[in-house]
């Protein structure tokens, strides 16, 4: 059973443009946990930047994150912002005039770093500026990039992260900002758990209950950082921490929302598209599973309905897990049984198995899920 996760402080992010059709996404309280990718464009480029955000869009990525490092980075901010279908977050490291360029181009949040904006006179005009817009800021504390005096004193640890993010908490509580969200990320998982463990507990004992962004920094490539991605996140969202999600992979960032999606319906905290059970395939197969699985999925990503496949190779286990699906397949050899809710639907040629599962899944879509029913119109 998930433990219930803890009631933190909402944070409202929307782009400040004035149009009234601009996306809105709450963070924290009891709203559904957030998923968060960056872009890799040059953000001076608004129009590679936009294309790659309706790309991480499509894919069902609900706020976006883009790199604003220099001048023209900041002037190419007010168009994305004004044209982007979710809100954008301002990345700021270094030079805290362009995160004044991002209050200014409207943007929905800011990230500072405090290991790289150590001035407290410039922190202090930032969080001015983004209090008098309503402005959410996440304190964003990685391993790599700690304030020196506390990586001599504790290390790269996970207390020096709580500290350093601590520290800019402190900040901006005293100049009245408290729309805050906090992360603390390192590349391995066991820091990374830990430093949001120790936070969780210092913000339940200091009864200010901040939403925390949860990810593994530099987790590495496509297949090692979904693993440790995976296992860290999913072992904080068990313990009910965490509000808001990246998976942070050397990947093509449109490849880091379906990871993002796929921890959060493991674990039964959201639900967008289909949930795929397939056997590993053995010798009794007589169809090959890696096709049919692949096909079945890119039938999926036709629809957003979290309608649950079971995709299986025989019938020793195809009839039980189309029990626990909506729809099952169970390949032979040139043909396939299709199941609704375990019941035989019927068995088909190899030719029209496709055909037929995919009128099934949308039989169940209308039947079972009527709200994403005009997909299948």
């Amino acid at each position: 059973m998930i433990r219930l996760r803890r009631a933190s402080k909402p944070v409202f992010l929307q782009n400040k443009t004035g149009k009234a059709d601009a996306k809105s996404v709450w963070i924290g309280g009891d709203h559904p946990v957030v998923v968060q990718s960056m872009t890799t464009t040059d953000t001076a480029d608004a129009e590679a930047t936009l294309r790659q955000i309706y790309a991480l869009t499509m894919e069902g990525c609900e706020v976006v994150r883009v790199t604003v490092k220099d001048p023209p980075d900041a002037a190419g901010l007010p168009a994305i912002v004004h044209r982007s279908p979710v809100p954008i977050v301002a990345d700021i490291h270094f030079d805290h005039r362009m995160a004044l360029a991002a209050i200014e181009a409207g943007v929905a949040k800011l990230r500072l770093n405090p290991g790289t904006i150590r001035d407290a006179s410039k922190t202090r005009e930032v969080v001015q500026a983004a209090a008098a817009r309503s402005i959410p800021i996440r304190i964003g504390v990685n391993m790599g990039s700690l304030a020196p005096d506390l990586e001599k004193a504790l290390g790269h640890s996970a207390e020096a992260m709580v500290e350093s993010a601590m520290r800019h908490v402190e900040i901006l509580e005293a100049l009245g900002h408290t729309d805050l969200v906090i992360s603390l990320k390192a590349h391995d998982v066991l820091t990374t758990v830990a430093a949001y463990r120790a936070m969780d507990l210092r913000l339940r004992k200091r009864e200010t209950p901040y939403a925390l962004h949860l990810g593994i920094t530099e987790a590495g490539l496509l297949r090692d950082g979904t693993i440790k991605s995976s296992i860290g996140l999913g072992i904080l969202l068990f313990e009910g921490i965490g509000d808001t999600i990246r998976c942070s992979l050397a990947a093509d960032p449109v490849e880091e929302v379906p990871v993002c999606w796929s921890i959060l319906k493991s674990l039964g905290l959201r639900e967008k598209g289909f949930e795929i059970t397939a056997c590993p395939s053995c010798g009794r197969a007589e169809i090959s599973v890696l096709e049919l699985g692949q096909a079945v999925e890119a039938i999926a990503k036709e629809y957003s309905a979290p309608v649950k496949v079971a995709v299986m190779g025989c019938v020793v286990n195809g009839p039980g897990e189309s029990k626990m699906a909506d729809v099952g397949v169970a390949g032979g050899k040139g043909k396939g049984a299709i199941y609704r809710a375990g019941e035989l639907v019927g068995t088909f040629p190899e030719g029209q198995l496709l055909g037929a599962l995919r009128l099934e899944i949308e039989k169940v879509i209308r039947d079972k899920y009527p709200a994403y029913a005009h997909e299948t119109t």
